[in-house]
């Protein structure tokens, strides 16, 4: 096992009897998908005080509703408007009940496109979110093609298969912001839905549902159902005039009438007029108060001031939790854990619940699920722009030491149960390896951010050291996007460093990846760099890893005697160390390029070789792939 990346199985497409082991080989053939999850497969809960849209509503059941055979054959349909117009919550609704009439037997999926967040990285684009939506519909990690393209293919193969199957499927795409990130993703069969929501109206065959503010007697309804949320509030009915004031100031856009019922559920004995002159002061620091306006920024005034009033309430009651607010967006990912939180903020975990749980209420956070914490878009815009104000005061530079600190520490432990051989010790961080996969798992999208960031800003081991760590739950989840990106900005970052024996090491890991997305050539040159490098250094391990990795590439590109010489060389290299674990890989891929080229006794002596060196390291699962290698070289030599 490489200390770049975990073994895995690799058919090689030029001969599908031949097994491959090495240097972060991962799967290239396709197995049929498993069953499929339960029809709600994650879909998020319906919104409780969803109020009015009967219009709307009925227009997109409309749509969905297969007797009806969508609008003109048009089988997308997308929910547009400003942003906290409620777009997500009309989705769900309407998601749930069209679920609940039991019109998509084939599942009901949801996936958060992300269009609108900050960092251009944290976007998710069509075959990531490809590669989610067959997660959900029940294909296993092991089962997908290794590239974008690939899986979006195998994407449409399974909603053929459910159409032919008369299984239609619902798909949900939130928060879109081009049609780029969707346009893939549309189902070519007629029995398929997809619905979309966005801030902009996309350029797509879609039916379009244009959502605009509430009106004002659905504003009030709105504001006085949050208030009864838990308990009973007669405010709104007690002070009609006050209540139709408050939903005009907020633009009688929903996020800001939550926000404010927040507030006002925190002081169950404030008067409803009393919140309006508040809202009539925090007016007059904006430019306009219609909804229909915008700051210079190109964000919706109604909300700015529900978030000001949210903010100087923190101001003036939670200082903490006002510094907890404005820290959070240096999180580089959609949200974030409480040990997360807890290093961020340099604050015991017990503190930081209690914090993060008092700003959820106020609906200044979200919870995507439990144990997490995100932000709105505009929230966290908000919240980041008094954060550079205070970032003194703040020590902002500090706890984004700490945060990345901690994702790199904790990655480094998972890494090391990841990969691990049978009785190796391993750091007590976590319980095992499912666990460390659990948590690269949910830290996947702040952890690969995590890389750009430090890289940004000048945080250069961190952007070296921590792909190291990624890059073995990478090949397992066949991410190669994300390791590509990852392991491009290690290279970048050792520039920085000067550090030739690190840039080594990256340079062995791009070449790995490039090979996997079939950049054969740039691969081979990151290869032969990074063996250049090791053998100027004197690091022998590092000259093998990378000898062995070019050899698979040469045989990509059938290039074989010089894959020979490669694995050779690496073998010859882990003898004289004495790492018999890593000659055993090097030998078995010498057996594979030797039976490409016919040249079975060679490769049987080869195979018969690998399998003594994984029996003493007792790898039974290498000695398998190695045996396995052997039985079918003998057969081609029968044959032959």
């Amino acid at each position: 096992m490489s200390a770049y990346g975990p073994r895995a199985v690799s058919v090689d497409g030029s001969n599908p009897g031949i097994i491959q082991t090495g240097d972060n080989v991962s799967a290239t053939i396709v197995q049929t998908t498993g069953p499929a999850p339960a029809a709600l497969a994650g879909l998020p809960a319906a919104h409780v005080g969803f109020v009015g849209r009967t219009d709307a509503l009925s227009e997109v059941l409309g749509f969905l509703n297969p007797a009806g055979g969508g609008r003109s054959g048009v089988v997308v349909s997308a929910v547009a408007g400003m942003a906290g117009v409620g777009k997500t919550a009309l989705a769900l609704v309407a998601a749930h009940q069209a679920m609940d009439q039991g019109w998509f037997g084939g599942g009901v999926f949801f996936i958060d496109l992300r269009g609108y967040a900050p960092n251009p990285t944290e976007r998710v684009h069509a075959a990531a979110a490809a590669g989610q939506l067959l997660r959900a519909m029940g294909v296993r990690d092991t089962d997908l093609p290794p590239t974008g393209e690939e899986q979006l293919g195998l994407y449409r193969s399974v909603l053929a298969d459910r159409a032919r199957k008369g299984r239609p499927v619902l798909v949900v795409t939130d928060n879109a912001a081009t049609a780029g990130q969707v346009e893939p993703l549309l189902p070519a069969q007629l029995c398929h839905r997809l619905l979309i929501t966005s801030r902009h109206t996309l350029a797509l065959p879609a039916h379009l549902v244009d959502l605009t503010v509430l009106p004002e007697a659905d504003a009030v309804d709105l504001l006085r159902t949050a208030l009864q949320a838990g308990r009973t509030d007669s405010r709104v009915d007690a002070e009609p005039e006050p209540a139709a004031e408050i939903a005009r100031l907020c633009g009688r856009l929903p996020l800001a009438l939550q926000i404010i019922a927040a507030l006002l559920r925190a002081e169950p004995d404030r008067p409803l007029t009393d919140m309006s002159a508040e809202l009539a002061d925090a007016r007059h620091r904006l430019d306009a108060l219609d909804s229909g306006d915008q700051d210079q920024r190109g964000r919706p005034l109604a909300v700015r001031t529900a978030f000001d009033l949210s903010y100087q309430h923190l101001l003036t009651d939670q200082p903490e939790q006002a510094r907890l607010f404005r820290l959070l967006p240096l999180n580089p990912g959609p949200d974030i854990s409480l040990p997360a939180t807890a290093a961020l903020t340099g604050a015991l975990e017990l503190v930081v619940r209690r914090q993060l749980a008092a700003l959820a209420r106020a609906h200044l956070l979200t919870t995507p699920v439990t144990g997490r914490w995100g932000m709105h878009d505009l929230v966290r815009l908000y919240a980041d722009q008094h954060g550079r104000t205070q970032a003194a005061a703040d020590q902002r530079e500090r706890a984004l030491d700490r945060l990345l600190g901690f994702y790199l520490r904790t990655a480094d432990a998972a890494d090391d149960h990841l990969r691990a051989l049978p009785g190796q010790a391993v750091p007590d961080r976590f319980t095992g390896r499912d666990e460390a996969m659990t948590w690269f798992d949910a830290e996947r999208a702040n952890l690969v951010t995590a890389v750009t960031l430090a890289q940004a800003t000048g945080r250069h081991r961190i952007a070296y050291r921590l792909p190291l760590c990624l890059n073995a739950y990478l090949s397992w989840r066949r991410a190669l996007n994300d390791r590509l990106t990852i392991n491009t900005i290690a290279v970048t970052a050792n520039s920085h460093l000067g550090d030739r024996h690190s840039e080594g090491r990256s340079l062995n890991n791009l070449g790995s990846v490039l090979r996997q997305v079939r950049r054969f050539d740039e691969a081979i040159t990151a290869h032969q760099d990074a063996a250049t490098i090791c053998r100027d250094l004197g690091d022998r391990h590092g000259e093998g890893r990378s000898l062995n990795n070019l050899g698979l590439v040469l045989r990509q590109v059938r290039r074989f005697d010089e894959a020979i010489t490669a694995h050779q060389d690496a073998a010859t290299i882990y003898r004289d160390l004495g790492d018999r674990h890593r000659e055993g890989g090097a030998l078995n891929n010498l057996g594979s390029a030797l039976q490409q080229v016919r040249r079975f006794d060679d490769a049987i002596i080869a195979f018969k070789h690998a399998m003594s060196m994984f029996d003493s390291t007792k790898d039974d699962h290498s000695r398998a792939i190695a045996q396995a290698n052997l039985i079918e070289a003998e057969r081609q030599q029968a044959d032959a």
